[in-house]
């Protein structure tokens, strides 16, 4: 079942998300418009517009990672 969920990054917590997300053995992709990138790349996440509403984009399960995404999610 594919998965989505809006968040909000700050500069700082970049370094924080791609970890979580890096901890997964699933692909995650997160996305702003047509701007897709693979969400355990520091480069590629640094480079989407982190002053919008992004949508990650999953096929998998992982507690810690849902949590994470519930701490940074668009209320």
């Amino acid at each position: 079942m594919k998965m989505q969920r809006n968040i909000r990054l700050e500069l700082e917590e970049v370094k924080n998300f791609v970890e979580a997300a890096s901890r997964c053995s699933f692909d995650i992709d997160i996305f702003y418009n047509r701007y897709v990138v693979d969400a355990k790349s520091i480069l590629g996440v640094y480079g989407l517009d982190l002053t919008k509403t992004l949508t990650v984009s999953y096929n998998g399960y992982d507690p810690a990672f849902e949590k994470y995404l519930t701490d940074v999610a668009v209320a």
